[in-house]
């Protein structure tokens, strides 16, 4: 049964690799940040936002402004969202602002990225000292055959590094490829099941490092496979419809995971 898996996922990662034709264009030449409108830079940390206002121009009470760091794939990063207030990291820093927890939020995610990639992001990213941290990660572990338990590995010690350094974390595991429009109705159920393995593995070891989890791949998944509006243009990534769902379904760990580290600052 797990060779059989294998070859159709194999299968699958050629088909993916036929059929996405949008990729992120930078917008200026640096070997270390590429950007997109939607998005603002990425890679090196560079301000998404910036704090002191809830939506609509009101001041936030003076405070302790946490810094939150975003790191993982194209989910992450944002792509496919319309614009720039679409993406999760401004949804998630607008949701917090407006809950009396102002942020900065930096984001550390490249498209492309898989399980192994996020030792360098979190590297980068500790370096700004950040005190919450969010993780979107295994899509691409999924669609290149990576084996769950190396991604799961891989995932535990970034945030075995990020608890170190004092953050909080909260992982987003392994979204549920099945509901992506261009995999055929034959190949559903062992997607499905790839999916499930690598979430479930990275659920436990985020748990067991400290971590909160986010159920955000396999409780969303249900919307996205009835509502083709939630995906983007290249069938793949999500719109910024479908980024809403996300950041919703982030909304409430992320602010949770936010409140306990405002607390142990003081």
């Amino acid at each position: 049964m797990r060779r059989y898996q294998d070859k159709e996922l194999q299968d699958l990662h050629f088909a993916r690799r036929r059929r996405v034709v949008h990729r992120p264009q930078p917008l200026r030449h640096s070997p270390e940040v590429r950007c997109e409108p939607a998005c603002g830079r990425v890679g090196t940390g560079v301000p998404v936002n910036r704090p002191g206002k809830r939506p609509g121009g009101r001041e936030v009470e003076h405070g302790v402004t946490l810094k939150f760091a975003i790191f993982g794939d194209s989910i992450a990063y944002g792509q496919g969202a319309s614009s720039a207030a679409d993406t999760v990291a401004q949804r998630l820093s607008a949701d917090m602002t407006a809950h009396d927890l102002p942020n900065e939020v930096r984001v550390f995610a490249v498209p492309g990225a898989q399980s192994r990639d996020l030792r360098a992001q979190v590297e980068r990213g500790l370096a700004w000292r950040p005190q919450l941290a969010l993780i979107i990660i295994g899509a691409n572990d999924l669609t290149r055959l990576v084996p769950p338990e190396q991604a799961a590995a891989e995932l535990a010690a970034a945030v075995r590094r990020l608890r170190a350094g004092g953050a909080e974390v909260v992982v987003a595991p392994a979204p549920d490829l099945s509901v992506v429009p261009w995999v055929p109705p034959q190949m559903r159920l062992v997607v499905q099941a790839g999916s499930r393995m690598l979430h479930d593995a990275q659920s436990r070891v985020a748990l067991a490092e400290g971590a909160r989890v986010a159920d955000i791949g396999m409780t969303s998944a249900a919307g996205f496979a009835v509502d083709p509006g939630l995906f983007s243009a290249d069938r793949f990534h999500p719109s910024s419809a479908g980024y809403a769902v996300i950041a919703g379904a982030l909304a409430g760990p992320v602010r949770a995971a936010a409140a306990v580290a405002r607390s142990s600052l003081g």
